[in-house]
């Protein structure tokens, strides 16, 4: 069996391209994972390179940002290729079956203009004051 879940905060902001001739979306980023470890021992981090593919690659580099927290489900793949040197690379990266954001963005929105407690009330209800709550 080939299984990760992964929970860490990106790196940096997502990078999207597109395979081409068939125009599929992908989209890399990193998660940087802390390890557990003693108290008083110094803190190790894993930093994990996340592929994903499809609508989750665009929606990815659409809302997650770096320093984000996210969750990955997915499967660990393992590669290799030459760099410029002629040195045979070893990769391992985790393939995304499914990008989880638990965390947002502060939103900046205009605050809203106070309402009415009655424009609000669905039809039928009474607005209770808060002397009338029970707890």
């Amino acid at each position: 069996m080939n299984s990760v879940i992964l929970i860490g905060r990106l790196t940096k902001k997502p990078e999207l391209r597109y395979i081409p001739g068939s125009q599929l979306p992908v989209c890399n980023f990193t998660l940087a994972i802390d390890r557990p470890v003693m108290e008083g021992k110094e803190k190790q981090t894993d930093f994990i390179r996340i592929t994903v593919f499809g609508k989750q690659a665009e929606t990815s580099e659409k809302y997650l940002e770096k320093g984000r927290l996210a969750a990955v489900s997915g499967r660990i793949q393992t590669g290799s290729y030459d760099n410029k040197e002629g040195q045979r690379v070893y990769t391992q990266d985790v393939v995304a079956n499914y990008v989880q954001f638990l965390d947002w963005a502060e939103r900046k929105e205009e605050p809203e203009e106070p309402r009415e407690r009655s424009q609000s009330m669905p039809e039928g209800f009474q607005a209770l004051d808060d002397d009338d709550i029970p707890f």
